[in-house]
């Protein structure tokens, strides 16, 4: 069964910065081999996230880029995706945008605001997940 697990933002680290929450989250993707696509809300979310990956931990390189910029993107474990990049879905995907994702897709993560009045979207996506027969959960992060 398809899943939607909906992570909101709630320890003030991640209220400051909420891209880190993404970092955390392709963290333990690629951690658990699970082949990435984050869907930017627009290609300076996109660079943005692409320069935060780099530092996220420093222990440990997380291998990403930004769809289009390079022949070799089908390897890279973290695919980031701007609104005009042509990038096949992956089983995971993590929806930094406004409307759900199409395509096929074993599971999606919606990252929540910390601010109640931008959820109004989110809720909408709840019950579209639901309609669509998806497993969908909610976890404070």
């Amino acid at each position: 069964m398809p899943r939607a697990d909906f992570y909101l933002i709630d320890k003030p680290r991640f209220r400051e910065q909420p891209l880190l929450l993404v970092c955390e989250l392709a963290k333990r993707a690629f951690s658990a081999d699970l082949p990435t696509l984050v869907l930017a809300r627009d290609m300076a979310q996109a660079e943005a996230l692409d320069d935060l990956l780099w530092s996220f931990d420093p222990d440990e390189y997380l291998p990403h880029q930004i769809a289009g910029m390079d022949e070799d993107e089908d390897e890279a474990p973290i695919l980031i995706a701007a609104p005009d990049a042509d990038a096949p879905a992956r089983p995971l995907l993590i929806n930094l945008r406004d409307a759900a994702p199409a395509g096929s897709f074993e599971r999606v993560l919606e990252v929540v605001p910390a601010d109640p009045a931008a959820r109004g979207p989110l809720r909408e996506r709840w019950k579209h997940y639901q309609s669509l027969g998806f497993d969908v959960k909610k976890y404070d992060m």
